[in-house]
């Protein structure tokens, strides 16, 4: 999961991102309305932590411009405010819910599991393709009598080719998928995770294939 988390306060916003890290998530910070509309302008977000009260507006402004374009991409609300009529004003705006501060970290993480289960639906529970079943709540590859256990970024890059089969997408697309942008990575990072999810899928009738200058799809192999 790649999470954007809109916060102008620096010990708060670099707590979470250790904390998303640490559970081995990608998360960038953006410490005001400029630079978050910057990292959405670029990059693609799984989940979006929103401060209301930013040094340079309202961030019921971005939630506005976000719904307004029909993206409906999971947004939880961070705010002091614990007015019921403030709560109501961003649930009516778009937000998939809110969190007053301060807040439990355990809290958090059941909230943002929460918005991702209500977005996602049953497709949630387990994907399928041909006949492999991924189930992303356990991490986990299921194959006739065959089970694997999943890293996270494999687990992340097999949500996006079991969600699109068949469909191509390129080093960059894939690379923006599963990491932050502040993050160092090597040059070969996406063949490195490839290579290891190849490996899992033997024997499966899948096959992630390179198309050559292009990138990588998953298919179906041929018998």
């Amino acid at each position: 999961m790649k999470v954007l988390i809109i916060e102008d306060t620096a010990e708060l916003a670099e707590a979470l991102i250790d904390f998303f890290v640490i559970g081995g998530h990608s998360a960038d910070s953006a410490g005001d309305l400029a630079s978050a509309y910057d990292f959405l302008s670029v990059s693609h977000f799984d989940l979006i932590l929103l401060d209301i009260m930013l040094p340079d507006g309202d961030g019921r402004s971005l939630l506005r411009s976000v719904r307004e374009k029909n993206d409906n991409i999971p947004i939880i609300v961070m705010t002091a405010k614990s007015e019921i009529s403030d709560r109501i004003d961003v649930l009516d705006i778009g937000a998939d819910d809110y969190i007053v501060k301060p807040f439990e970290f355990a809290e958090l993480e059941a909230r943002c599991r929460a918005v991702l289960r209500r977005h996602n639906g049953q497709n949630q529970i387990k994907l399928n393709f041909g006949k492999v079943n991924l189930f992303p709540l356990l991490a986990m590859l299921e194959f006739g009598d065959e089970q694997q256990q999943l890293r996270n970024r494999e687990l992340r890059l097999l949500e996006i080719f079991f969600s699109s089969p068949k469909i191509l997408f390129s080093k960059e697309q894939l690379t923006d998928r599963l990491f932050s942008i502040s993050e160092d990575i090597t040059e070969n990072a996406i063949e490195v995770y490839i290579a290891r999810i190849r490996k899992k899928l033997i024997g499966s009738g899948l096959e992630i294939t390179t198309v050559r200058g292009l990138g990588y799809r998953l298919t179906e192999q041929n018998t």
